[in-house]
């Protein structure tokens, strides 16, 4: 145990570090830590320890940027001093370390004002391995001209040799930002902030405007960093249970003693108010294939307060939720129910990490001639709202989320001390009080009375929005010519620079790109860096364990986990057999059941109870292939709920109405939650392209993998798009109501258990709880048909036509499940050619922000892929030629180790104390039982070179490939080509 955790209140832990003074420790009892702030001696920089009982240790060094332009400088840095550095003089360090290393996690962030490094691990030798790099490669970075090239942006001729072809504007950044500036909800953030920030930093796209992002030069870059990345500018933040001076030491050691205080006060100032609110209209670029119908984005933005303010920051948390939290809000209700747009805008609500917050509304799915009267709505409800105030119940249920949010234990996707760091790091970054806003407790108080004043919600309405005239009216409208304009002016602009080239010039170019060419083929030395090998890996996996329980209505598992004054339940429910047209609508049924009335309650009194005893309430589907055949599927419904302890009780009741007593008569509300589902799947396609190529790859591989690709992929969004469409005709939406109701009665005919997770001194109570709950509720019928599906072998060539600047692509081979010899060696397989030949020949040398490979077990699929791909069909092949390279080259026993290593660092990643026992439990559900699951881990460190050849000889033969990719119009003939189906999305 850190002896600082148990240290009196603002005590000084026992050891400091000489090169660092301490500031003070700050308890913070509902996270079970200690903020512990110390300042270098020397160099001013800040380091805050959050000292907790944990071995997933953490840490981050993050730099205070402010970029005044849009050459994505912060961004381009970000990625290249990450490319070697003074003590490790190799190529690519941070992805030569990700191999060698235990981490579960391991990256590098650019947001709007700072720039983070940030990493975790359990194992101390890994952490101090990482720790290591990290420091060398911030503070002591190369930052070799031909790394800028390669991660910045680099003109090339389109055959590198041939100076008579045209130029071409190259680099991972560049095209990553094309990926990421293709979807309209990203142009409307970036053109919403840049009014409402017409002076400072967030004015500027801090991740680079592709049309910006070749104005910056080497030079700027190496200046840049000279300031922004000296320690007097760092903040460092670490979590676990390893000691501050333990970290202070290396700190110094390695980095900071090296250096003297910078005179430099790196900051964002105070943004200029508007005196009047203002209005604009601009454009977005949108394929004439999905122009049909209203796509204009209207959204409205103010500027509040300082985030660095605890007080404020929580009253526009409150504001926020009481406005936009659910349903019942009145704003998100005005906005749901208007026929002014499709659904409300995926900007709502606020923004509170830069140094003044936001709040932002709106609709898309609207036209631009709307805009007066979308004014005109929002305004009405704030005025009502000013004038008329809400329910005393409402506002403190608002409370009550933030108070869930407060006490989570969360870490299933970042690691928990990685959030909380995160949390507290724009505070650090204002030169605010990190700790104070992790303690949230003392301000909720403070706002729990404020709230009994009747006046104070009408007066928090009032002042901070509608006195407040630094207002902004953004309608972002759509123009089907607008891309053509822009790749046009990109051409001109290259045309341009080549017209004025001297041949010397050109030579130039030709040789930059010879020698990047090479670079990128040498082999770096990795005995440079440090590692951990087989030898540090633990012997087993850590694995939640449960106890099988017998309620009086259904079986029941407890886990008994430290979820730190937080239960969680969930339904699970076999899934029943179903038609075409009901598996169809499995994925709306969900989605909707949650989201409808209960018990004679509306949505509106429903969404109302759940906030005010839940810390929400959501319901899925599941379905997994078996460990032995892929195509033998098990499927499961899922209501699943969390409360804070008091409210266990009033949980379970909320839960057992949602099953039992669900409304699927409230028309208007389907058809909204539907327009709203549309809206969200449409912007998920640039974002997890990937994701969605290999789904289509994969599809006709087996009947899971089919299945995905129809109710979560490609396919099923192709479909909920024409769905949305038929309902201009009312009918239809009954039509789909009564569907709901034939799908739920054969759900409640199915058999049905628990899963309960919480602190064992309450599980007595959780019980009780939940037998005077469900006492004399129904059971399952005894006659029940379960799930199945039939088996689905065929080959797929799919191209799927979308809005995107870049390509998304996917290759899949046929392989086996879990439980065959095989399965190991293929899994290995994936991070063996992802960084012995993918990484460089996708990434680097072609100029994807990402690629690799991954073995899906549960679908009997090896799928490669690439992300924001300014390639295709080169891509596609480099695929081929990934197997060839495996097949035919020699290869040292260290890439097959490092691969092993990256499969047991992503087997024993450590989850939330809920997420631990979630994962046991399904597993088991499937067939994955412990004992199962430490077996195949085994087979995964025995794997050895020649098993990885005979499986890619075996199964990855391109006979049996099947291909997928989303792209744009401009590809359609290149895929046809290639002999794909076209397929408009």
């Amino acid at each position: 145990m850190n002896s600082a955790v148990i240290s009196p209140a603002n005590a000084a832990p026992t050891t400091i570090h000489p090169a660092f003074e301490w500031v003070r420790n700050e308890p913070i009892e509902s996270l079970k830590l200690v903020v512990e702030e110390y300042r270098h001696k020397k160099t001013g920089a800040a380091h805050f320890h959050l000292a907790a009982n944990n071995n997933e240790n953490v840490f981050l060094v993050a730099l205070r940027t402010v970029p005044m332009d849009s050459t994505g400088v912060a961004h381009i840095l970000e990625h290249t001093a990450l490319c070697g550095s003074q003590h490790y003089p190799v190529r690519d360090p941070f992805f030569m370390m990700i191999r060698r290393s235990l981490n579960t996690f391991m990256n590098a962030f650019t947001s709007s004002d700072w720039t983070a490094y940030p990493f975790a691990s359990q194992n101390t030798k890994d952490f101090n391995n990482l720790l290591d790099v990290y420091l060398d490669a911030v503070f002591f970075s190369r930052l070799h001209e031909l790394d800028f090239a390669q991660e910045g942006h680099r003109v090339e001729f389109q055959k590198p040799e041939d100076p008579e072809t045209d130029l071409v504007f190259k680099g991972v950044v560049f095209n990553e930002m094309k990926g990421a500036m293709s979807p309209p909800v990203s142009i409307l953030w970036q053109t919403l902030t840049k009014y409402l920030f017409p002076t400072t930093t967030y004015h500027h796209n801090s991740g680079g405007d592709p049309e910006s992002i070749p104005d910056l030069s080497y030079e700027q870059l190496k200046t840049f960093y000279k300031t922004h990345y000296h320690p007097s500018n760092a903040i460092f933040m670490t979590y676990g249970e390893i000691p501050a001076h333990e970290h202070q030491t290396r700190f110094d050691e390695q980095a900071l003693s090296k250096f003297d205080r910078l005179d430099v006060n790196i900051h964002v100032d105070d943004e200029k108010h508007y005196h009047a609110p203002l209005r604009i209209q601009e454009y977005y670029p949108l394929d004439a294939a999905e122009a049909d119908g209203d796509k204009t984005h209207i959204v409205m933005g103010w500027l509040l307060g300082r985030s660095t303010d605890l007080k404020e920051q929580l009253e526009a948390h409150l504001l926020d939720g009481i406005l936009l939290d659910d349903s019942a809000s009145p704003l998100l209700y005005a906005l749901e129910t208007s026929s002014l747009g499709s659904a409300p805008s995926p900007l709502c609500g606020l923004e509170s990490s830069n140094r003044e917050m936001s709040f932002m509304c709106g609709l898309e799915g609207s036209s631009p001639e709307r805009v007066d009267e979308l004014e005109s709505l929002v305004l009405s409800v704030l005025e009502d709202v000013a004038t008329n105030g809400l329910p005393l119940e409402r506002v403190e249920a608002v409370l009550h989320q933030l108070e869930i949010g407060q006490r989570e234990i969360s870490g299933d996707g970042y690691p928990y001390g990685l959030q909380l760091i995160l949390e507290a790091l724009p505070a650090a970054t204002h030169r605010g009080d990190p700790a104070s806003l992790l303690n949230l407790d003392p301000v909720l108080a403070s706002l729990g009375e404020d709230i009994k004043d009747p006046e104070f919600i009408k007066q928090l309405v009032r002042k901070r929005l509608l006195d407040n005239r630094h207002r902004v009216t953004l309608s972002l409208v759509p123009d089907v010519s607008l891309a053509e304009v822009r790749d046009q002016a990109e051409r001109d602009r290259l045309q341009a620079i080549k017209a004025q080239m001297t041949e010397e010039e050109k030579q130039a170019v030709i040789k930059q790109a010879l020698d990047l060419v090479a670079r990128q083929s040498e082999d770096d030395e990795p005995d440079v860096l440090p590692k951990v090998t087989l030898e540090d890996v633990p012997v087993e996996m850590h694995i939640a364990s449960g106890e099988r329980l017998q309620n009086k209505v259904f079986p029941l598992s407890a886990y008994d986990q430290g979820t730190n004054g937080l239960v969680y339940q969930q339904l699970i429910i076999d899934l029943p057999k179903l038609d075409t047209a009901l598996l169809d609508i499995l994925p709306y049924y969900t989605h909707c059941i949650s989201q409808t009335g209960s018990a004679q309650r509306d949505y509106l009194q429903t969404q109302a109870l759940q906030s005010s005893v839940t810390g929400g309430m959501s319901v899925s589907s599941s379905l997994r292939g078996s460990i032995t055949d892929a195509q033998e599927l098990t499927g499961h419904i899922i209501f699943s709920s969390k409360a804070l302890t008091r409210h266990h009780s009033a949980m379970t009741g909320l839960l057992k109405e949602s099953l039992l007593t669900p409304r699927f008569d409230e028309y208007t509300r389907i058809r909204e939650l539907m327009a709203q589902r549309r809206a969200r799947s449409e912007q998920s396609v640039t974002g997890s392209g990937h994701s969605l190529a290999m789904l289509a790859a994969a599809s006709g591989l087996c009947a899971g993998s089919a299945l995905s690709h129809r109710l979560r992929g490609l396919q099923g969004i192709h479909f909920l798009k024409k769905l949305d469409d038929s309902f201009a005709d009312e009918a239809e939406v009954k039509s789909l109501a009564e569907k709901f109701v034939q799908l739920h009665e054969l759900v409640l005919n199915a058999p049905r258990q628990m899963l309960l997770v919480g602190e064992a001194e309450y599980r007595a109570n959780y019980l009780e709880d939940i037998a005077a709950n469900w006492g004399g509720a129904v059971s399952e019928s005894s006659i029940f048909t379960g799930f199945n599906a039939s088996a689905v072998n065929e080959t797929v060539r799919q191209c799927w036509i979308t809005n995107t600047q870049v390509n998304f692509c996917a290759k899949a081979f046929p392989t086996v499940t879990v439980e065959h010899d095989d399965a190991a060696a293929l899994t290995v397989l994936a991070g063996f050619l992802r960084n012995g030949y993918l990484h460089r020949v996708i990434r680097e040398q072609g100029g994807a922000y990402g690629g690799g490979a991954s073995h899906d077990a549960d679908t009997a699929s090896f799928r490669f892929f690439s992300y924001r791909d300014p390639r295709l069909t080169e891509t596609l092949d480099d695929f081929d030629a990934a197997i060839e390279w495996l097949l035919s080259e020699k290869h040292e026993w260290r890439l097959v180790e490092e691969a092993i290593l990256g499969v047991v660092s992503s087997i024993d990643k450590p989850g939330s104390p809920a997420g631990e026992a979630r994962d046991a439990f399904f597993s088991e559900l499937y067939g994955r039982t412990p004992s199962q699951r430490q077996a195949f881990r085994a087979r995964v460190l025995n794997v050895k070179l020649n098993d990885l050849q005979r499986v890619g000889e075996l199964y990855l033969q391109s006979g049996n490939a099947s291909e997928a990719v989303i792209t744009s119009t401009a590809n359609s003939d290149l895929c046809r080509d290639r002999g794909m189906k076209i397929i408009n999305l």
